[in-house]
């Protein structure tokens, strides 16, 4: 995996292959930071990154300027890895190693943008709740954004939140938002 653009646009990271990740391609990854090139202002965002992995989309957005990122896996090892590489390019991302849905229902916290990389094998209902607990809990910010990874066997536009999908190879991107 390698960061793609700002402060450490080029570096290669080898995560341990004991980790349990499907990391976002490159390609999918750049397409995506295109549309957020667009959007937003990244050195403003709170940003959310659920379903963490190796980090490879927290290293993105830190090393293009972003200040308050929470990376949140349920894996231990995932979430060292992360807490790891984060102290060796002093990137400010704050990692919790817990349930994603469980954090969702006790945080306090709100975000301008939360990314969730789900494992593909879910069920439509299991990506629905995330969703859903990011609406009923309020997390987004004004204009804020929900975006979901997720194979193109699944299907997410009957969610009544759901605005559009991006497809990048084998991976969709589909974008929520509250209004």
């Amino acid at each position: 995996m390698r960061i793609i653009s700002g402060k450490y646009k080029g570096r290669r990271l080898t995560a341990p292959k004991k980790l349990p990740v499907r990391p976002t391609t490159d390609m999918a990854k750049e397409a995506l930071f295109n549309i957020f090139n667009n959007r937003f202002y990244f050195d403003e965002l709170n940003v959310l990154d659920l379903f963490s992995g190796t980090g490879n989309i927290s290293y993105e957005f830190a090393s293009r300027g972003t200040k308050r990122l929470t990376a949140v896996d349920g894996h231990q090892g995932c979430v060292r890895y992360i807490a790891k590489t984060a102290q060796e390019l002093d990137f400010s991302i704050a990692t919790i190693k817990s349930d994603v849905y469980k954090f969702l229902q006790a945080t306090p916290d709100k975000f301008d943008l939360i990314f969730a990389d789900p494992p593909y094998n879910f069920e439509v209902e299991q990506f629905f709740k995330i969703a859903d607990l990011v609406f009923e809990k309020e997390l987004l910010l004004k204009d804020g954004l929900l975006i979901i990874e997720h194979s193109e066997q699944t299907n997410l536009s009957g969610h009544p939140k759901f605005t559009e999908q991006r497809k990048y190879g084998g991976s969709i991107f589909s974008f929520f938002e509250a209004e």
